[in-house]
């Protein structure tokens, strides 16, 4: 399961932005080089999922719009050869930030049906030993 994909990208990007990002054979073909995206979107669930997955279930179902909005200002920043724009390095260093902060509790997610990582404790257990110091072993003592 995906966070985003490549119809997601052209939605929010646009197709010319995606084609010059990813047409990198020697004569330019015109197009979206969709192994290339499918490639940079598994790497970006991995880093979603290595971050959310120590608070939540992995992987997310059903995936929260944050979460894909932060899968998108990933994986565009990943798609960049060279030096990206001002906006791709500041959305991608939000959106770690952001997960940084799902890991740490410190911000929720939001959707019906996600449910936290368990640690396989079903609750509290309390361990009652025996007391090392009583007044039958004090005696002479006290």
């Amino acid at each position: 399961m995906t966070y985003a994909t490549l119809a997601m990208l052209v939605k929010r990007f646009g197709q010319r932005t995606l084609v010059e990002l990813t047409d990198r054979s020697e004569t330019p073909t015109g197009q979206i080089d969709t192994d290339l995206v499918d490639q940079e979107l598994a790497n970006t669930d991995a880093v979603i999922n290595g971050r959310v997955g120590v608070r939540y279930r992995i992987p997310l179902n059903p995936v929260p719009e944050e979460v894909t909005d932060l899968a998108l200002a990933i994986a565009i920043y990943k798609l960049n050869v060279f030096t990206p724009n001002d906006k791709f390095v500041k959305d991608y260093e939000l959106a770690l930030r952001t997960l940084e902060k799902i890991a740490d509790g410190k911000v929720k997610l939001d959707a019906a049906g996600i449910e936290p990582a368990s640690s396989g404790a079903e609750g509290v257990q309390f361990i009652d030993r025996e007391r090392p110091l009583t007044p039958e072993s004090l005696r002479g003592f006290i």
